[in-house]
């Protein structure tokens, strides 16, 4: 959402976005005093053309995939303004994982073989005497 239109702007601005959800939507619709009411409301909230441009492509491509209902489209119900936020949010919601960063972490420092036979050695000496405990039975 951006900043309020300015009171000169407001009615440029509310015949602008009444014409583009008409040329988008495929409706023809008068604006009357009722619906410029709606869409005043719409710009006040913060609202933008962009915003409105969002949101109907995103329910167009719900409707096309039967999940939503055409009536989502209808200017009372997308100018309810909770119900276009959340909608606005949802048609933001990235829903794959984020790709990989492409730098890869660096690799823990080798060990000389010398270092990682003594690893060995003591790994193998902490197995016998691990063995040696349970058949005591001191575990």
């Amino acid at each position: 959402m951006s900043q309020p239109p300015t009171a000169l702007g407001t009615a440029e601005l509310i015949q602008q976005a009444h014409r583009l959800y008409c040329q988008w939507t495929g409706q023809t619709l008068p604006l009357r005093f009722d619906r410029e009411r709606l869409w005043s409301e719409f710009l006040r909230a913060g609202f933008t053309l962009q915003d409105l441009a969002q949101v109907v492509r995103y329910l167009q491509k719900e409707i096309r995939h039967a999940r939503r209902n055409v009536g989502a489209l209808k200017l009372s119900n997308l100018l309810q303004l909770d119900r276009f936020e959340e909608d606005l949010n949802i048609s933001r919601v990235r829903l794959a994982p984020l790709p990989p960063p492409s730098a890869q972490l660096p690799s823990p420092p080798t060990l000389s073989p010398a270092e990682q036979e003594r690893g060995r050695q003591r790994a193998l000496e902490q197995l016998r005497d691990l063995k040696k405990q349970l058949r005591l039975g001191q575990f």
